[in-house]
């Protein structure tokens, strides 16, 4: 969170957070933020995946764009995802593994950064949101959900 923020911050944005712990969390969240917030980004947090559906409804519900840390809330009604690709870093994990059982110490392998990046955009939300997204911007996404 505190580098979501800081990127923020560094953009001349303000950050309003709100914490969620447990599923009960999630309306109140929405009710103080009313009003308050133009947009989300929905970080990657267990309770928030496990009720992505409700977090949806309530985003679309209060008018708020949403950003999210994994992709699979995209499919549920939430706006856009923009980050690693999960399996292509599964993929790399089995070079590791590979590399491991070969006889390299793990100590050795060098720490690597996500190379390939997947921008998702579900255009059913967009336009439930009213909005228009650039024809441009559709055309960079790696998949839109209609």
């Amino acid at each position: 969170m505190r580098e979501a923020q800081a990127a923020a911050r560094a953009l001349g944005l303000d950050v309003v957070t709100s914490e969620i712990r447990r599923p009960e969390d999630i309306a109140p969240a929405f009710e103080a933020l009313k009003g308050r917030v133009d947009a989300l980004y929905v970080a990657a947090d267990p309770v928030l995946n496990t009720n992505r559906m409700r977090v949806a409804i309530l985003a679309v519900g209060a008018r708020l764009p949403t950003m999210y840390g994994i992709r699979e809330p995209i499919e549920t009604g939430g706006l856009m995802y923009y980050g690693p690709n999960f399996a292509d870093l599964y993929r790399r994990s089995a070079d590791f593994v590979d590399k491991i059982l070969r006889g390299t110490k793990p100590g050795d392998i060098p720490v690597e950064q996500p190379t390939k990046f997947d921008l998702v955009i579900n255009l059913s939300t967009a336009k439930a949101l009213g909005l228009t997204i650039p024809e441009a911007f559709l055309l960079r996404a790696d998949e839109v959900i209609e």
